[in-house]
């Protein structure tokens, strides 16, 4: 089990490039960037490391105060005006957990009523531990890429949070001695061993229910649930544990049709769901049961099948739908039909919203993942095909005909097994799929593509 990594919490104030920032302490773009206040909605967690420590950085929206006056003020979030209130208890939330607060400004606006009432809210979370205060708030000043911003940070004094760093995210001046100042504030805590955690992820089309599960199945608002499609933008890592087994949870943007995704924002957070795809053990693929399997459903299907990853199909709103005693039947038949490339992956008909059959989605997703490692001994595995070749003889093709000397199983994880034969173009595709479905009859490998690959033996 891996150990809990300190945490470091980015928050500001909209637009002081939190992102930009958050995108240069782990070393890769994964935070989505955008000219548009108000583009990071959910906290978002990756690793970072500096001089042999390892953390973890999580960027949150921006605290929008404006929502707090006078009737009528303009958000300084633009881009996400409707979720003011859902974004603060968000970062709140990140404070909280932290071990380490990184308050970020802007070094070209300078010191705002924002800035001050941030200040505030963090004075606020803190609390006396010793002799410091818990978590420790380190004050950047951002955007200081010329000599006359940086000139003007010593303002920042203001808001009484201590010596502020001047730092510039966009082109990464400053951002070492920060890490240095960053570790320095860092517990005395024991570093993480290896990950080793089961990665889940919860994958569909927008508002198909995707963050909604993700909370039922943590018990706690992680991340914002609205009726609007598209409210979630980048890939959500949550990591707990569950009967023992270390998890994550991975909370995705959802995937729309090709032609319907917009440029900018949204096209960059379909790529990190991609991503979040390859770097699943299993995939939850959501369906809205008052729909039925859509076309775009299909289209995500195969993009997981093409990542080789095992699946979990999970009807969800099926509170919404009337039913008789034959119509969970008739409707996994309808899933089977839409979906045939994926016949092996179980459906789970549940509610997010009234937590019906919730509790089945982990412990099946785990039985997944367990077969997806399940090893076939040498000499089991040849067995098998010889009594395959005894039970249907593969046909010949132009008076040649296949003939199987070895299998192996070369790894799994997915399960891939080698097969050497005298012909691999003798090889017909319901042969191959012959093949696998009598591995399949023995052994299941419920939920997960298996990889055959045929070898001429010289």
């Amino acid at each position: 089990m891996a150990i809990r990594k300190p945490v470091v919490a980015l928050v500001g104030r909209p637009n002081v490039g939190k992102s930009t920032l958050f995108n240069r302490l782990i070393g890769e773009r994964r935070a989505v960037v955008d000219e548009v206040p108000g583009t990071t909605r959910d906290r978002l967690v990756a690793e970072g490391e500096w001089s042999g420590r390892v953390f973890d950085v999580v960027d949150t929206g921006g605290i929008d105060p404006s929502h707090m006056g006078a009737p009528g003020a303009t958000p300084l979030s633009i881009g996400s005006a409707d979720f003011i209130p859902q974004i603060r208890a968000q970062a709140e939330m990140a404070i909280r957990d932290a071990e380490v607060v990184l308050f970020i400004t802007d070094g070209q606006s300078g010191v705002s009523p924002a800035d001050m009432e941030i200040a505030d809210i963090l004075r606020r979370h803190q609390h006396k531990q010793g002799d410091r205060l818990e978590p420790p708030v380190i004050l950047v000043v951002n955007k200081c890429e010329s000599a006359t911003v940086r000139q003007n940070v010593f303002a920042f004094y203001e808001l009484g949070m201590g010596e502020p760093q001047a730092v510039s995210g966009l082109h990464g001046t400053g951002v070492g001695d920060l890490l240095d100042v960053l570790v320095e504030a860092l517990p005395a805590v024991a570093e993480a061993q290896a990950d080793t955690r089961i990665r889940l992820a919860i994958l569909g089309k927008p508002n198909v229910g995707k963050s909604s599960l993700l909370n039922r199945l943590l018990g706690e608002e992680r991340v914002i649930v609205s009726p609007i499609p598209g409210t979630t933008r980048d890939a959500i890592d949550t990591q707990f544990e569950f009967g023992g087994v270390p998890l994550t949870l991975i909370d995705t943007a959802g995937i729309r049709r090709r032609g319907k995704i917009e440029r900018g924002v949204e096209q960059y957070s379909v790529l990190r769901t991609l991503k979040a795809v390859e770097s699943a053990d299993v995939a939850l693929l959501m369906l809205d049961a008052t729909q039925g399997v859509t076309a775009q459903d299909a289209h995500i299907a195969g993009y997981i099948l093409e990542a080789r990853r095992s699946t979990v199909l999970l009807v969800n709103k099926w509170d919404r739908v009337e039913k008789d005693s034959q119509t969970m039947e008739i409707y996994t038949a309808q899933v089977r039909q839409a979906l045939n490339f994926m016949d092996y992956v179980p459906v789970l008909f549940i509610s997010a919203l009234t937590g019906q059959r919730v509790d089945q989605v982990l412990p099946l997703a785990l039985r997944v993942q367990e077969e997806r490692l399940v090893r076939i001994q040498t000499a089991e595995l040849n067995r098998i095909v010889r009594e395959a070749l005894e039970h249907h003889a593969p046909p010949a093709h132009a008076g040649r005909k296949l003939k199987f000397f070895f299998a192996s199983q070369v790894r799994a994880d997915p399960p891939t097994f080698l097969f050497h034969v005298n012909e691999p173009a003798l090889v017909h595709f319901s042969y191959r799929r012959y093949i696998e479905n009598q591995l399949r009859e023995r052994y299941g490998f419920l939920g997960t593509p298996i990889q055959l690959s045929f070898r001429a033996r010289r």
